[in-house]
């Protein structure tokens, strides 16, 4: 029953309109994905931002580490 259904519904609507319907659900669904990606990324950088923050806060305040010299490779030609 379902085969006859689809076939007389392909018949009506025809086979661009399905396919247009087909693209925009596909569509629909990867903006959704999408903003919920981006919806989980603020808020785990606001996290981390705030971690971070709380850290420097916490840590105390250090000089930073001397750079060491560099050294000069010299070539000897006689």
């Amino acid at each position: 029953m379902t085969s006859k259904k689809n076939s007389a519904t392909r018949k009506t609507m025809g086979a661009a309109q399905i396919w247009e319907e087909r693209t925009a659900l596909v569509k629909r669904e990867l903006a959704a994905e999408s903003a919920a990606n981006d919806a989980k990324t603020a808020r785990l950088r606001a996290l981390r931002l705030e971690k971070e923050a709380e850290e420097a806060e916490a840590a105390p305040e250090k000089e930073p580490a001397p750079t060491p010299k560099k050294r000069i490779k010299r070539i000897v030609v006689s």
